[in-house]
């Protein structure tokens, strides 16, 4: 009772016993258990037991609400009570269980009582939900965050522990595979990590900056944006899809290109995988659907999938180029924000050392705790440097199209060096190819005709290949497209429409390297056929652009012409500095960002900057 200790409680009902004549038999204390419905009291039923056996015949409390606080319980009790011969006496209310009058006066009583207890429960779920909108979670800070003035920030420390997780699950590696390597190395200086723990982090939606409220009530409350989040919101769900994938029973010793990828046409079941390997030590791949009876060999689908391997290799380079240093640039925690981490974590170790020579910490303790500290500080050191070395690569969707059309002139011009420089998909290894397909496909359909199986369809990831076609569309990533250019058919590299400032500053930027020239030419709409004056030298055309922005002028497809402009380079013309290398590990800088493009070819001299972090700082 609010007021009132436990020994207070006892000295004030044997004094109220004592007044009344009533004789003790025993005393019943439900310690630090509510009277609210559902909960189990053992004293209280020990009580009711002891009712049954006719030891007792009058419960004595100070208060009804110490009985229960539910009208439901209430009406129970009162039956229990008359089916036994037994009354209810309370030293603080006027309860009196043996009349009528009395009955009906306890449970207005009792009404009160439980209408207070859910009014109390009304205002401090309003009260928690207006705290958790604004990042007050009342939780214990799960990895990656901490609480700082009550509010769940993230750690900068141990953030970065969260996103590996992530894309190494993303990227196939099971839950026990994920534990394996961070007790391997020892992540956090712990070498128990279970899989358990990795499974509970990925399914935290915490993560993506929501919070779910009683997720283990019938009623959870789902509470969006409430916390800075750690990973993308894309990556927390395609994450969640990933579970089908990453089933343990699925883990091979041998490699398949496709698991996981594609279903049984007949009754959609994941397909298994198998192998055989031959006495010339050639393996074979192949896959089946055991309820269907149906199998396959691997080939099938390759044969099928390589159209696509050329692009896609080339677009897992501009996305580990460009598109990762571009969202670390926009996305990696402010430089102050580890500045910060780094003062509170040197803050910590004086706090460490303090309680040592104080005498809290004995040698062995202050060693463990000094040195999970140093290595934080070491790790934190590390990003801050990984950081100012990402602020001198400012790249821009101006150089993924510049260096995409580099890499074009430089297969043509510099075909040795472009074989040894550059990896294709038979250089990647079984594992590789795997991983890359598991990053970009989201599955692949087949079809059944007859008996015979095909591939009807392949679907990559939207969550990876949404923002290329959103740069495509802004004009900063080429596709190749079959072309009728006059009498001759073949395919031609297109980009979408860029303003003639940054047209003219792309084109300038390439003349730094290689002499490329400019025309124009007409495109007729209804006939689908280029028309130029371009001259059968062996010149080779870079890129083709429209010069309007036609998506937007005429969605139709009315107008009866389009203009282009057309990169294109001569047979003669060669790779312009010294370096060959630096064909391929710089592009030009856009330094003169001022000059525009013009038919005259006046050379103008401009830095350059590199398209990779150096592997020390990778």
């Amino acid at each position: 009772m609010n007021g009132f200790s436990l020994p207070e409680q006892k000295e004030r009902l044997e004094a109220f016993c004592k007044f009344k004549g009533y004789e003790i038999i025993d005393y019943y204390q439900d310690a630090g258990i509510s009277a609210k419905t559902g909960n189990y009291r053992p004293e209280f039923e020990r009580l009711k037991d002891d009712i049954r056996a006719k030891k007792i015949n009058t419960i004595i409390a100070l208060k009804l609400d110490r009985i229960t606080r539910s009208i439901y319980d209430w009406e129970n009790l009162i039956t229990f009570l008359d089916k036994n011969n037994a009354y209810l006496d309370c030293a603080n209310d006027e309860i009196n269980t043996t009349t009528a009058n009395g009955k009906m006066v306890s449970r207005l009583l009792m009404s009160v009582s439980q209408n207070e207890i859910e009014r109390t429960s009304e205002r401090t779920k309003i009260g928690l939900a207006g705290a958790i909108k604004q990042g007050h979670i009342p939780h214990v800070a799960p990895l990656g965050y901490k609480h700082e003035d009550k509010k769940l920030v993230i750690d900068y420390s141990t953030k970065d522990i969260v996103i590996r997780i992530f894309d190494l699950y993303y990227n196939g590696y099971s839950y026990q595979k994920i534990s394996n390597i961070f007790n391997e190395e020892k992540v956090l200086d712990k070498t128990n990590w279970r899989d358990s723990t990795i499974q509970t982090i990925l399914e935290n939606e915490i993560y993506k900056g929501d919070f779910v409220h009683g997720k283990r009530t019938k009623q959870p409350t789902y509470y969006k944006n409430v916390v800075e989040p750690i990973v993308s919101r894309e990556m927390w769900e395609d994450c969640q899809v990933q579970k089908k994938k990453n089933s343990r029973s699925y883990q091979r010793t041998l490699t398949y290109l496709y698991l996981q990828k594609i279903q049984c046409p007949k009754c959609n079941r994941i397909l298994g995988g198998k192998a055989t390997t031959k006495k010339n030590g050639k393996t074979y791949y192949y896959y089946y659907c055991n309820d269907c009876k149906l199998q396959f060999k691997e080939n099938i689908i390759t044969e099928f999938f390589n159209q696509f391997i050329s692009e896609l290799v080339e677009y897992d380079s501009v996305v580990n180029q460009f598109f990762l240093p571009m969202i670390k640039q926009k996305f990696d925690e402010p430089k102050e924000q580890l500045e910060k981490e780094i003062k509170n974590q040197n803050n910590k170790l004086e706090r460490i050392k303090k309680a040592y020579i104080n005498g809290a910490f004995n040698v062995k303790e202050y060693k463990e705790e000094k040195h999970i500290v140093e290595k934080a500080i070491k790790e934190l050191q590390g990003k801050l440097e990984d950081t100012d070395s990402a602020e001198e690569l400012r790249f821009t969707p101006q150089d993924i199209l510049l260096k995409r059309d580099i890499d074009y002139i430089n297969k043509l011009k510099l075909d040795k060096e472009y074989k040894e420089q550059t990896k294709t998909w038979k250089d990647y290894s079984r594992q590789e190819q795997a991983e890359l397909i598991m990053k970009y496909v989201d599955d692949i359909e087949l079809a059944l005709v007859g008996k015979e199986i095909s591939v009807n369809k392949i679907n990559f990831r939207e969550s990876i290949c949404k923002p290329y076609q959103q740069l495509y569309e802004d004009g900063y990533i080429d596709t190749t497209k079959p072309a009728i250019l006059g009498n001759v058919v073949g395919n031609i590299r297109f980009s979408n429409y860029l303003n003639e400032e940054e047209a003219s500053q792309i084109i300038m930027r390439l003349k730094q390297y290689y002499d490329v020239s400019y025309t124009e030419a007409i495109y007729y709409v209804k006939d689908q056929v280029f028309y130029f004056n371009f001259n059968e030298d062996n010149s080779a055309i870079v890129r083709v652009f429209p010069l309007k922005d036609y998506y937007k002028i005429d969605p139709d497809n009315k107008m009866e012409t389009y203009e282009f402009g057309i990169i294109y380079i001569k047979d003669e013309d060669k790779f312009l500095m010294k370096e060959v290398d630096n064909a391929f590990n710089f592009i030009p800088d856009e330094t003169n960002d001022s000059i525009l493009y013009t038919k005259d070819t006046t050379p103008i001299s401009i830095g350059v900057k590199p398209i990779k972090i150096t592997e020390e700082k990778a």
